[in-house]
């Protein structure tokens, strides 16, 4: 996994109800006798694969988190409607469409320019080893190559095909075999010819809702053309340069602390990044991360986290689960930061992983 794929444990993760439009997949589908393993390979080998088209999530949970994560409660709270045009993983082009407008993304070469259509607003920014969520992850290729990345051939069966973007998917299915995972299963169903996903549904343990569902309505497989993920600032636009994206990415950078290289028993990811703040550990979907959280967001965070219906409060910290995430806020001082440790993990993992993290120095700051 590259370190643009630490998102998913980092950011406090994706979790969305399904709210698709009720005719996806009403037509019977024909299947294909591939197998298993040989649609993982498949999935894997399509990340060169260029397309365009549109694609839609929907997010039905506020999240219990503070205003330091308001793109990510919206991007969660309400439905995405994705207009893409992919080059490649360094040219590519996503429109977020509201009713209102639209905020774009435009990436090429590791720098990432949001453009603001109500505000008349571009923003460049580097893209940082550690970041929140954004629109681009949850298309159905780059959430599918991601789940599907480190799965073993003994962890994946096939699943009946449907009709996705009015193509024939075949679909496959990962049932994780570590223990510690909240994540039930993942089924992708997939492009045969391209073997790009079309459709990614996570389940939670005992849950027969999808805990996240995003998918293509229209699919084009075929290069845009370089004008399409390029951006023209309009005249009169304000233009601004920010080194630091998010929150997510401030731990990472400034925070005074370095994660260890083990935690809870899950060995930290290989990303190729330099050993930060921020730190994720685990295979596959059984992931955990942690950071530290200074006390400007600790405690508003803290405050809404005991609000949370359900949420447990002990020596710990204050516990939540939201669908397969959990969230262990660890209790703070003026001499010992609070960490945020999340993931795809039962408590007991993180827990485990709360109580070696607080034996850590970490400096005022």
């Amino acid at each position: 996994m590259k370190a643009w794929q630490r998102w998913l444990v980092v950011g406090l993760g994706l979790v969305v109800l399904l709210a698709l439009p009720s005719g996806l997949g009403a037509l019977p589908a024909a299947d294909t006798n591939v197998s298993a393993v040989d649609l993982l390979e498949q999935v894997r080998d399509s990340g060169d694969v260029p397309f365009s088209g549109y694609a839609e999530s929907v997010g039905g949970l506020q999240l219990p988190v503070t205003r330091d994560f308001t793109d990510l409660v919206d991007l969660l709270g309400e439905r995405s409607r994705m207009r893409v045009w992919w080059r490649s993983a360094e040219d590519w082009r996503v429109d977020t469409l509201s009713a209102t407008g639209e905020t774009d993304l435009f990436h090429r070469a590791g720098a990432t320019l949001r453009w603001e259509y109500e505000d008349d607003r571009a923003t460049l920014s580097s893209d940082p080893d550690v970041r929140l969520p954004r629109t681009a992850d949850l298309l159905p290729p780059e959430l599918g190559r991601r789940l599907l990345s480190e799965a073993t051939g003994d962890e994946v069966t096939r699943v009946p095909p449907i009709r996705v973007a009015g193509r024939d998917a075949p679909g496959l299915r990962l049932q994780p075999a570590d223990p510690r995972t909240t994540v039930d299963r993942v089924d992708v169903w997939v492009d045969p010819d391209s073997g790009l996903p079309l459709r990614v549904q996570v389940y939670g343990g005992g849950s027969d809702t999808a805990a996240l569902t995003t998918t293509f309505l229209e699919l084009t497989v075929a290069e845009p053309s370089h004008a399409d993920t390029s951006f023209t600032s309009p005249p009169g636009a304000l233009f601004r340069f920010e080194d630091v994206v998010d929150v997510a990415a401030a731990a990472d950078e400034f925070a005074p602390a370095a994660t260890p290289d083990r935690l809870a028993g899950l060995d930290r990811r290989d990303d190729g990044v330099t050993v930060g703040a921020v730190g994720t550990y685990g295979r596959g979907v059984t992931l955990l991360g942690a950071a530290p959280v200074w006390d400007r967001i600790s405690r508003p965070l803290r405050d809404q986290l005991e609000g949370t219906p359900g949420a447990l409060i002990d020596d710990d910290g204050v516990y939540v689960s939201v669908g397969p995430l959990g969230l262990l806020l660890t209790p703070g001082s003026r001499n010992q930061r609070s960490w945020l440790v999340t993931g795809t993990v039962d408590r007991q993992t993180l827990a485990a992983a709360a109580a070696e993290l607080v034996q850590i120095p970490v400096a005022d700051g």
